[in-house]
């Protein structure tokens, strides 16, 4: 599929129903992912660092390029890029570094406005604001249409303030984001709260655990749930287990477990 059907057909995903668009690491875990059927993918900022040996938001933005034009490639539907903080503080540099994201062939990148500092962790409003207004700019004179997601991070980064998200979020849905999207808020009167506050723009919810459903999340009105490097550390968690079991007991009943795969996955990639 072109590019720019790509981008289409994902604007077309946000404006009615939900969707969910987990989160593959590499280009085997995207291929298998799309397989199955899921209608677009988004990448994983800490998946992706993990894969590459570095703890999340430890890669640079000349890695991620590669990686967004890597995942682009590997399949056929649209793909989402998890941009982090856009590689940059300025305005102007994250405008720049968004059109170079928005020509590696991506349907959507998302933009968040946490600092990386544990003292200051959000940018000051204003600066988050024209940040949004920067990136919605740059992909504006890049002619390719990428859908924007704007992210605001209180509830991951110590600054769970319902009222402070839902403030910046209707912000950055007035500077131009398509998508909004809050991660860590989990209950259903939050979740609700935000959706009414930003409609008609459409909602995203980061689900990591059980801690809810497809069904009860679409009957809330959110449009997108993304899974973010759940998938990676499941994936982890069943690699470390069985190497665990190795070195501490000498036993490889893990091993056991993932006997067919090869060959499900020889056919997958095949």
């Amino acid at each position: 599929m072109p590019v720019t059907d790509r981008v289409k057909t994902f604007h077309q995903l946000h404006q009615s129903g939900c969707f969910v668009i987990p989160n593959p690491w590499d280009r085997g875990s995207a291929r298998l992912l799309a397989q199955l059927g899921f209608p677009a993918l988004a990448t994983t900022s800490s998946g992706f660092a993990w894969s590459m040996g570095r703890p999340d938001n430890g890669v640079t933005v000349e890695q991620a390029l590669a990686h967004f034009r890597g995942m682009a490639e590997a399949v056929d539907i649209p793909v989402s890029a998890d941009f982090e903080h856009g590689f940059a503080d300025r305005p102007n540099d994250v405008a720049e570094n968004v059109a170079a994201a928005a020509r590696t062939g991506i349907a959507g990148l998302s933009i968040e406005d946490s600092t990386g500092d544990a003292a200051n962790p959000l940018y000051a409003f204003d600066l988050a604001l024209e940040r949004v207004r920067s990136a919605r700019a740059a992909i504006d004179a890049a002619g390719t249409g990428v859908v924007l997601t704007a992210r605001s991070e209180g509830f991951v980064v110590g600054r769970p303030d319902l009222a402070e998200t839902i403030r910046r979020l209707t912000a950055y849905a007035a500077a131009g984001a398509d998508c909004l999207f809050a991660p860590g808020i989990r209950t259903v009167a939050d979740i609700s709260a935000l959706v009414r506050a930003v409609a008609p723009k459409p909602v995203n919810v980061l689900v990591g655990g059980d801690w809810t459903t497809v069904p009860k999340l679409a009957e809330l009105g959110v449009r997108r749930i993304s899974t973010g490097g759940a998938l990676a550390r499941a994936a982890w968690a069943g690699f470390l287990g069985a190497a665990k079991e190795i070195a501490t007991q000498g036993t490889f009943a893990g091993l056991a477990k993932a006997v067919q795969q090869s060959g499900d996955l020889n056919r997958a990639f095949s």
